[in-house]
C-alpha cells in the first residue's frame, strides 16, 4: 500500500514538472520573489546615503583632529615649525579612547593615522591600541536552523553584487592634501573592507606639517548587518513561495492533467461518460468545469442512447408496414379472384402511404433535432407566431365539413420567449393537425395563448383544445411516446406516424418547457376532448 502511495506521488510530482501551467506559476512566483531579494540585497540608495553621510561626519571628527593637533602636537622650530610624534600620539590617545568591552561585533571605531610632510607614518590608531581581529570558534553544540543561518550570515564581512572599484588611492589623497586641500575616496583597506575616507592637512601659519586620514568602515559593515538581518527573512519568502506554487501546482495543473487525461481516454477508448469525481466535488471554478464537462458527456451518452432508441424503434416500425406489404403480395399471387386482388393491392396502398408518411416524419424529426442542436435561441412573440399560425389553417369557403381552428380570445402582447421560432412553430402545427385529427367533422379546434405570471417571473402558457373522444386516462403521459398511435374510428389507417407528440415533447423540453394532456370535461363527467397544454417560460424569467 506504501508502494502505491509513494509511486502515485511520484507520478503527481512527474506530471507538475510536465506541466506548462505549473511552470509558469513557479518561474512568476520566483520571479517576483528574485526582484524582492535583489533590491533587498542592493540596498543601493541606502548605500549613497549613508556614505554621503559617513564623508561628512568624518569631516568633522577631522577637522577637530586637526585642530587639536595643531595646536598642542606642532612645535615652533628654527627657523621652520615641525611635529611633535610624542604629543601626537597622546593626542590621539586621548581623543580616541579604544572600544569599550560588549561593542558591536566588528565596530572599531573610525581609524585615524597622522603623516609627516615626507610621507613617514607618525602615529596610527590601529597602532596605538594593538587592534586584533578576532575570529569566533566553531560552536560544538547543533543549534537550531534560524541560529545557524544568522551566524552564517553575520560571518558574512561584505556581500557585493553590483560593480565598484575605488575612487582614489590613500596616497593621492596624502598628495592632494600636502597641496592644501581636503581629500576623500572611496576604497578597500588592507582586510578587504569597503571604506571611505577624509585626508586633512596639517597646516601651520602658511606651512603643511603633514597630513590627518580618518577612515571608517561602518558604511560596509552596516550595509552588511541590514543584508544578513534580511536573510532570515528572505529564506522564509522563498520557502512560503514554494510552498505556495507547490500547492497552486497540485490543486491547478494536477486536476487540469486529470482532466485532459479522462478526455483523451474516452477519445481513445470510445468511453460515453467523463467520471471524475475527487475533481467534480471540488468547490471552485475547476470542479465547475469538471462538472460542465461531465454533465456534457452525459448529454453525449444520452443523445447516443436516444439515437440507439430511436433507430430501434424506426426499424419496428417500418417492420410492420412491410411485413404487411409482403403478406399482401404474396396473397395476391395466390388468388385468383380480381375482387380479392384488388383488397390486397389497396392493403398493399396504404401500407405504402403509411411508409412514405412515417419516412417523412421520420426526417423531419431528425431535421428538427438537429436544428435544435445546432441553432441559436432569440426572442420569439409567441403570441403573434401562434394567432398567424392559426389564421393559416382558415378552412376554404367551400370546405363546409373542414375542422375549424380558431384563436380564442385577444392576441396577448408581450408572450416573449428565448427559443427557435421555427421548432416552435413546428410544435403548434404538430399539435394543431394531431387535434384537427381527432376531431369529428364540423368540429372545432381552440388555440389560446395567455401570460401566467408566477414567483419566477412569469410563463406564456399555450393550450389546444378538440372535440375528439379524448383520451383514455392511463394514456396521457404515452402519447408523447414515439411512435405511440391511439386512432378515433373513421380516420383513415396511416395518416398518422406516432411522431408528432413526440417531436412537440423534444422541442419544448429543449426550450426548458413542459408539455401534457388534460382531457376535457363535459356534461355529466363525460369526456368532450382532448386538451394539449404547452408552457414556455417568459423572457428575462428565473430559472
Amino acid at each position: 500500500m506504501a508502494s502505491a502511495t509513494d509511486t502515485t506521488k511520484r507520478e503527481g510530482l512527474a506530471a507538475i514538472a510536465r506541466s506548462r501551467i505549473a511552470r509558469i506559476i513557479f518561474i512568476w512566483n520566483f520571479a517576483g520573489f528574485a526582484l524582492l531579494a535583489v533590491g533587498v540585497l542592493l540596498l543601493t540608495e541606502m548605500r549613497a546615503g549613508l556614505t554621503d553621510a559617513q564623508f561628512r561626519n568624518l569631516r568633522t571628527q577631522g577637522e577637530l583632529i586637526t585642530n587639536v593637533l595643531i595646536e598642542t602636537g606642532t612645535v615652533q622650530g628654527n627657523p621652520y615649525p615641525g611635529i611633535n610624534e610624542p604629543a601626537v600620539r597622546e593626542v590621539l590617545r586621548r581623543l580616541l579612547p579604544p572600544v569599550a568591552e560588549g561593542a558591536r561585533p566588528g565596530a572599531s571605531g573610525p581609524r585615524v593615522r597622522v603623516y609627516a610632510s615626507d610621507g613617514r607614518l607618525v602615529a596610527d590608531t590601529d597602532v596605538l591600541y594593538d587592534r586584533l581581529e578576532e575570529t569566533p570558534l566553531p560552536a560544538s553544540v547543533q543549534t537550531g536552523l534560524a541560529e545557524r543561518i544568522e551566524r552564517a550570515a553575520r560571518q558574512m564581512e561584505y556581500l557585493r553584487i553590483t560593480p565598484w572599484r575605488a575612487s582614489i588611492s590613500l596616497a593621492e589623497e596624502r598628495t592632494r592634501a600636502l597641496e592644501g586641500e581636503i581629500a576623500r575616496g572611496e576604497r578597500l583597506n588592507e582586510k578587504g573592507e569597503r571604506v571611505v575616507s577624509v585626508t586633512l592637512p596639517i597646516r601651520r601659519v602658511h606651512m603643511v606639517l603633514g597630513t590627518v586620514t580618518i577612515e571608517s568602515a561602518d558604511v560596509e559593515r552596516i550595509l552588511v548587518a541590514e543584508r544578513a538581518s534580511m536573510i532570515p527573512f528572505i529564506v522564509g519568502a522563498a520557502v512560503a513561495i514554494a510552498l505556495s506554487s507547490l500547492l497552486l501546482a497540485l490543486f491547478i495543473a494536477g486536476p487540469l492533467e486529470r482532466l485532459a487525461s479522462a478526455a483523451d481516454r474516452v477519445r481513445a477508448t470510445g468511453a460515453t461518460r467523463l467520471k471524475l469525481p475527487e475533481v467534480s466535488k471540488r468547490n471552485d471554478e475547476i470542479g465547475a468545469l469538471s462538472q460542465s464537462i461531465e454533465a456534457m458527456t452525459d448529454a453525449l451518452a444520452d443523445r447516443i442512447d436516444a439515437n440507439e432508441r430511436f433507430a430501434a424503434d424506426v426499424s419496428h416500425e417500418i417492420k410492420n408496414p412491410l411485413a404487411s406489404i409482403r403478406s399482401a403480395v404474396d396473397a395476391a399471387r395466390a388468388v385468383q379472384d380480381p375482387q380479392r386482388q384488388a383488397q390486397l393491392l389497396g392493403i398493399v396502398a396504404q401500407d405504402v402511404k403509411r411508409l412514405d408518411r412515417l419516412i417523412t416524419d421520420i426526417a423531419r424529426a431528425s431535421h428538427i433535432e438537429a436544428e435544435t442542436a445546432r441553432g441559436d435561441l432569440g426572442a420569439v412573440d409567441l403570441g403573434a407566431m401562434v394567432y398567424e399560425l392559426v389564421r393559416a389553417y382558415a378552412p376554404a369557403p367551400d370546405e363546409t365539413a373542414a375542422v375549424q381552428v380558431l384563436f380564442v380570445g385577444a392576441r396577448p402582447n408581450g408572450a416573449i420567449v428565448q427559443g427557435q421560432e421555427a421548432p416552435l412553430g413546428q410544435v403548434f402545427r404538430n399539435l394543431i393537425d394531431n387535434a384537427r385529427s381527432f376531431s369529428p367533422p364540423g368540429g372545432q379546434v381552440s388555440v389560446r395563448v395567455e401570460i401566467v405570471r408566477n414567483r419566477e417571473g412569469g410563463l406564456v402558457r399555450a393550450t389546444v383544445e378538440d372535440e375528439g373522444p379524448g383520451i383514455p386516462p392511463e394514456n396521457l403521459e404515452t402519447v408523447f411516446q414515439r411512435f405511440y398511435t391511439q386512432r378515433p374510428q373513421g380516420v383513415a389507417f396511416g395518416g398518422n406516424s406516432g411522431l408528432g407528440l413526440s417531436i412537440a415533447r423534444q422541442i419544448v423540453t429543449a426550450h426548458r418547457g413542459r408539455i401534457f394532456a388534460q382531457n376535457i370535461e363535459g356534461e355529466g363527467a363525460k369526456v368532450a376532448g382532448a386538451r394539449l397544454v404547452v408552457e414556455l417560460p417568459l423572457a428575462g424569467a428565473r430559472g
